[in-house]
């Protein structure tokens, strides 16, 4: 299954996730104008990163609203990125954040395990509830040997909308979302106890997580807010199970690492593999 993969993985690289969330306007300029297009340039740049620290991660995580918003020579180059890291036999998730009714749901699925888009991992939107917003990609998992990040609490200020409101029994949202996976995923599991629909949980807000991770021992982890969000190695440890099962993402911390290095923007993707290789220790040594 695709989640001990993602396992083994982590056991020999680490935890760190880069995020390929592209800004045109994160890359220094004298690289940007060397290409044709805006396209050209986020795609290269990426594939200087990638070159840079494919040995020094556990995967990859593409933000596909970087690569709309520049129309079709953007998806083109979330297409060739998508490619180039497959080539590098390491593992992509494509943060998509679906979450519609079945039939929609059924195309989004194809649209992105299938065909130009296809992926290793989705990020999905569980708020229409399983049956329509995940049981439609569920084929590919079983069949295909893909994997699903579901939403179950996240790290930005808004989460408090709505994530934390809780039942007459005390129990938040994000609680019962967590528990309801945590279920589904026990019919998926992999030979190192994971299962290969895991769960998106930010790492800051984070008083409460033990008790969350205690609920959702099936769920692998895609742990956002780390770095610029606010979060560190110490809010990482607690959703680690045996120092597994987990992948933690940073991007625009390890994409613009080269503005903190003095004439950085020479050697951006090199800028990029120290702050990696940095995130990675500092996991490392909080967990020894």
């Amino acid at each position: 299954m695709i989640v001990d993969k993602l396992y083994e993985r982590v056991e020999e690289k680490g935890h760190v996730c880069l995020g390929l969330d592209t800004d045109y306007k994160y890359i220094p300029s004298w690289f940007a104008e060397s290409f044709k297009s805006k396209g050209e340039a986020v795609y290269n740049f990426n594939k200087e990163i990638i070159d840079k620290t494919y040995n020094s991660v556990a995967c990859f995580k593409v933000q596909i609203a970087y690569y709309e918003a520049l129309g079709l020579e953007g998806m083109n180059a979330y297409k060739k990125t998508l490619d180039y890291i497959k080539k590098k036999n390491t593992l992509v998730i494509s943060d998509v954040k679906r979450g519609d009714i079945f039939k929609t749901a059924e195309m989004y699925a194809k649209g992105h395990f299938e065909g130009d888009f296809e992926s290793n991992y989705l990020t999905l939107n569980s708020y229409m509830g399983l049956k329509d917003s995940i049981e439609p990609f569920l084929p590919y998992v079983k069949e295909k040997e893909k994997g699903l990040f579901v939403l179950v609490r996240t790290s930005n200020k808004g989460a408090n909308d709505f994530q934390y409101i809780k039942n007459t029994q005390g129990q938040a949202v994000y609680e019962l979302v967590g528990e309801k996976l945590n279920d589904l995923a026990g019919e998926y599991m992999g030979k190192y106890g994971f299962s290969s629909i895991g769960g998106v949980v930010g790492c800051t807000n984070n008083e409460e997580s033990k008790k969350l991770r205690s609920k959702i021992k099936n769920l692998f982890l895609l742990i956002p807010g780390f770095g610029a969000q606010g979060g560190g190695a110490k809010d990482v440890v607690p959703y680690l199970i045996d120092g597994n099962g987990g992948v933690v993402n940073s991007s625009r911390g390890l994409l613009l690492a080269y503005k903190k290095e003095e004439n950085g923007y020479k050697n951006f993707a090199q800028a990029s593999k120290k702050a990696v290789e940095e995130m990675r220790d500092s996991i490392i040594k909080e967990l020894s």
